[in-house]
């Protein structure tokens, strides 16, 4: 059975922690360049890799103790709010174009895109820490997912009008305090136990 809080309060975190990474603005290059249904299609399937192993591994987490769970991922979460505050603002990265605009060449190139610049990214992590502990896979599963391919959809439609109205550094501040939060409450619950 899915649970819709869990899966909006997971929506909310990841959406908040990807909009402002890399792959917002690699999906924005790409969305510039080629038919945006195509570069969808690509990065969408790439992020659903991401998810299902990262709720694979968090579900992993939930084997060990309830008070050991909440004790890793309490300082899991405050290492990702410490890592959105103190990252320095990256360029666009470099994408090479594929040679014509067929569907399996572009959305080809936004999969492996996004593949090798996500795998062990933030968001996998926090993904499998949420799945750790809410111990709800496919809630889980389903928040973060939608929650990708609507920043994916962002970047790739309307990057560029976003981020005229919303300073990316408040984006990556509220998303920080977020996960602040969620480690501060993990630990509490982990000392508590």
């Amino acid at each position: 059975m899915i649970s819709i809080t869990v899966m909006a309060l997971v929506f909310g975190v990841v959406f908040l922690a990807e909009l402002p990474d890399k792959t917002a603005l690699a999906g924005l290059v790409l969305g510039t360049r080629y038919r945006a249904s195509y570069v969808f299609v690509g990065v969408a399937a790439a992020f659903a890799v991401h998810v299902a192993l990262a709720v694979a591994a968090g579900s992993v987490l939930t084997l060990l103790p309830q008070q050991i769970v909440h004790a890793i991922t309490g300082v899991l979460f405050l290492a990702g709010a410490a890592v959105l505050l103190l990252k320095k603002d990256e360029g666009e990265e470099e994408i090479r174009d594929p040679a014509n605009q067929s569907f399996w060449k572009v959305s080809g190139a936004g999969f492996m895109l996004i593949l090798v610049a996500e795998f062990g990214d933030l968001t996998q992590i926090m993904t499998a820490n949420l799945a750790a502990r809410y111990d709800d896979p496919l809630s889980v599963g389903l928040g973060a997912v939608l929650a990708l391919w609507a920043v994916a959809g962002l970047g790739i439609v309307g990057g560029k009008a976003l981020m005229k109205r919303v300073p990316l550094a408040l984006i990556t501040k509220v998303a920080a305090m977020l996960m602040l939060a969620l480690g501060v409450w993990s630990l509490y619950e982990a000392v508590a136990a």
